[in-house]
């Protein structure tokens, strides 16, 4: 709670100090979206792990902490405007890290970050399309899942919360949603695989992995 507060006084000075076009500080807004993300994803705040009665006593005293700097990451990020080019495709894999946590309110306010990223190059570059963001987003999400995290209801939120967002947008809405199923389609068969792992059939095992191939 006390590191919380902590972190909560630097975005404070980061938004105040070090984000106008003159003053703007990459290295310390990097260092502070790592931070954040690390804070979030440690293991002594993931309450899922722990037993009801030891949650319970938790949420009440301190609430889910994750779900606090979630939110501030969310709004720093929105806070960078124009600047935010910088940050793809090296803040895809922190934020994805964030969106995997399986707290439900966390992943519905921090998974539209997505969009925005390919919102943002699209705009950015001169071709109109999204690969940096595209190719670190597929990369990452393959060594989350082989990594143990990830499940089906977040593949769920994802493909609904993307096709959502391309949707409404002008010209993204067909590549968008291209995106969105493609991305959807390889987590499926990402968790396919991972749980098939385990399986005594070869058969089944080469079958899934020609499915992610």
């Amino acid at each position: 709670r006390v590191f919380l507060r902590a972190v909560n006084q630097f975005t404070s000075v980061l938004n105040s100090l070090f984000l106008d076009q003159v003053n703007f500080e990459l290295q310390l807004w990097n260092n502070y979206f790592h931070l954040a993300v690390a804070f979030l994803t440690h293991e002594s705040l993931q309450l899922e792990t722990f037993s009801q009665a030891k949650r319970n006593k938790i949420i009440k005293k301190y609430g889910d902490m994750r779900k606090e700097i979630g939110f501030k990451i969310r709004d720093m990020w929105y806070n960078l405007g124009p600047h935010k080019i910088k940050f793809i495709p090296a803040m895809v894999g922190p934020i994805l890290e964030v969106t995997l946590v399986p707290e439900p309110e966390l992943r519905k306010a921090t998974i539209p970050i997505f969009f925005d990223m390919m919102q943002c190059e699209f705009n950015f570059s001169g071709n109109r399309n999204f690969p940096m963001f595209e190719n670190e987003l597929i990369t990452k999400l393959d060594q989350e899942v082989e990594g143990g995290r990830g499940d089906e209801q977040y593949k769920i939120l994802l493909e609904k919360l993307l096709l959502e967002h391309c949707r409404k947008h002008k010209y993204l809405s067909a590549s968008g949603e291209m995106f969105a199923l493609l991305v959807s389609s390889l987590l499926e068969n990402l968790l396919d695989y991972r749980t098939i792992m385990h399986d005594e059939s070869k058969e089944n095992r080469m079958s899934c992995t020609v499915n992610v191939l």
